[in-house]
């Protein structure tokens, strides 16, 4: 019969060989936990029936065990060795499970479950993985601009607090960036904090661009693993902008318009197509070769005739890249001659020409007291009706505003000229005599009756027009009378009369008497020949019917007679 063995004995002897006792047939087993979460750790052995305590410990790096927790089957006690790591940290349920809360880097170890008995130690290890996810990557120390064929650093991929640590990858427009000497540089570097044990990923990107890269996005991700596998993370967007040098340069006149005027105010500008774009230009006036240096814009200010012609405009640094437009400024000239206010004496010639000159066709319009003429006026003989205020007006079609007129103001003056005419009363009462005058300035009509006689009818004016008018005067003359017509303006005074005969009317009433009793007789005469002939025919009309009777009477007897013949002979 086997001794015993007393149980202090049995205590040490298994604490001495409980780190090189395995159960039979239990291999390792993985706990993984997330960076602050609890690490929960099942012992994964079957609990014996005469179990005296369980008991944890770790493994450090020598192979040393580092006992963490103690609880006693029978008692039912738990005690938690003094480590100062796992201070607070530690919790040993019934089942002989620890559980390690906020989990660390540090708690990635070799973990083992021992179960003692009186006579066995039974063991079972854990292995315990920690990991954390690292921070979203972001584009730093982003440079301000990129140059075309330029090999510049674009920014650094900063992700941050990983573990375990993650690898960084770029992309242009989705695309991964590859290493290309000289074309694309990276360098990737990794930093640990000593008390974390957590990693800082950092790559740094060098990049020759192009043109193709404008308003191209530029990203990074950082790819590590976590609990479950391997998972990527991405940075937002970063898009640069692309400086290249000027390849074209443009010239502008502004404002835009359709044609330049003389006396307007005109701006050049001058653009290049590179990034930036140019700031300082040379520009080349007409006839200057010496150009001007200025920002991009030159003005010009009421601009003449003479500055039509070509413009260029060039960069500072490279005077042979340049731009041209021509500018054409458009004129208009007219000169009336006569103009301004003309006076001519009626029957005058006055040749009147309105010259016109432009830098393109022009349209030419006469007027005169606002009425368009249908052409330019010609005076070979000047009269009273051509005096107005005439405007000759042209104007360029193509350009907006470019207008001119000028304007003459004709005036024909003439002496007074009189003619008078009478009309006599068909009934003899009165007498109508009229005084036509014809002159400018307007004559003024004065009357004058020498003889006795009663005026029924105070003088009476026309209107004055195209320096003609009249005036009138009704009388009733009882002796031979003479009418005198003064008409006087500022240049004569002409003086016209009339006589005027009393018996005038007599004579006319009695002829008209004798007229009318001589167009009485005729038509008496004239009724008594029609009744003559009437009576005439009447009477001729009679005696032809009697005549016609008579024949008729003795066919009928001569027709009975020999009716008869025939029947005697029977």
């Amino acid at each position: 019969m086997a001794s015993k063995v007393a149980p202090s004995c049995r205590l040490v002897f298994c604490l001495l060989i409980s780190a090189a006792v395995l159960r039979p047939g239990l291999g390792l087993y993985t706990v993984s936990s997330t960076y602050g979460d609890t690490i929960i750790m099942p012992c994964r052995l079957d609990v014996p029936q005469n179990l005296m305590f369980g008991k944890w410990k770790y493994e450090k790096p020598d192979g040393s065990p580092v006992f963490i927790a103690f609880r006693s089957s029978t008692k039912k006690s738990v005690q938690y060795d003094d480590v100062p790591e796992y201070k607070d940290r530690l919790s040993l349920s019934e089942n002989y499970t620890l559980s390690i809360s906020n989990a660390r880097i540090s708690d990635e170890k070799r973990f083992v479950c021992m179960l003692v008995t009186e006579d066995n130690v039974f063991e079972a290890p854990t292995i315990v993985k920690v990991f954390k996810q690292p921070s979203k990557p972001e584009i730093v120390s982003k440079a301000p601009f990129l140059e075309t064929e330029q090999l510049k650093k674009l920014g650094d991929c900063i992700s941050k607090d990983s573990y375990p640590d993650g690898n960084i990858t770029w992309y242009r427009s989705g695309r991964v960036l590859q290493p290309l000497e000289g074309v694309v540089d990276i360098v990737f570097k990794k930093e640990m904090d000593p008390v974390t044990q957590l990693y800082t990923m950092t790559s740094s990107l060098e990049y020759k661009t192009t043109k193709a890269d404008i308003q191209m996005p530029f990203t990074c991700s950082v790819t590590y693993y976590g609990p479950s596998g391997q998972k990527t993370v991405y940075s937002e967007q970063a898009v640069f902008d692309i400086y290249y040098p000027t390849e074209q340069v443009t010239i502008h006149v502004l404002p835009p318009r359709s044609a330049i005027k003389e006396g307007d105010n005109i701006t050049l500008k001058c653009l290049g197509n590179g990034n930036p774009p140019p700031e300082e230009f040379f520009f080349y006036l007409p006839g200057q070769p010496e150009g001007i240096r200025s920002s991009n814009t030159y003005t010009l200010t009421d601009v003449r005739r003479n500055a039509t012609g070509d413009y260029r405009c060039s960069l500072t640094d490279k005077k042979s890249m340049t731009a041209s437009t021509t500018i054409t400024v458009h004129y208009l000239d007219l000169s009336l001659n006569p103009s301004g206010e003309v006076t001519k004496q009626i029957g005058d010639a006055l040749p009147v020409s309105c010259t016109i000159s432009a830098s393109r066709n022009a349209t030419v319009v006469w007027m005169k007291d606002n009425t368009r003429l249908k052409s330019s006026p010609s005076f070979s003989s000047l009269q009273y009706q051509d005096a107005g205020n005439y405007v000759c007006e042209t104007a360029l079609q193509e350009v907006e505003g470019l207008k001119k007129r000028e304007s003459l103001t004709l005036i024909v003056e003439g002496k007074p000229q009189i003619r008078m005419t009478k009309i006599i009363d068909p009934r003899g009462l009165s007498k109508t005599v009229i005084c036509h005058v014809e002159g400018f300035p307007k004559p003024a009509i004065q009357w004058t009756i020498t003889g006795s006689g009663s005026v029924i009818n105070q003088t009476e004016e026309s209107p004055y027009i195209n320096g003609k008018y009249y005036s009138k005067i009704i009388i009733s003359p009882e002796e031979n009378v003479t009418l005198t017509c003064t008409a006087e303006n500022q240049l004569e005074r002409t003086v016209n009369s009339l006589n005027v005969s009393a018996n005038e009317n007599r004579e006319k009433v009695n002829d008209q008497a004798k007229l009318i009793v001589g167009i009485v007789v005729g038509l008496l005469l004239a009724a008594l020949v029609a009744g003559v002939v009437y009576w005439l025919y009447m009477k001729k009309s009679k005696t032809a019917s009697k005549h016609v009777n008579k024949d008729l009477g003795n066919l009928e007897e001569n027709k009975k007679l020999e009716e008869n013949n025939h029947k005697t002979e029977a």
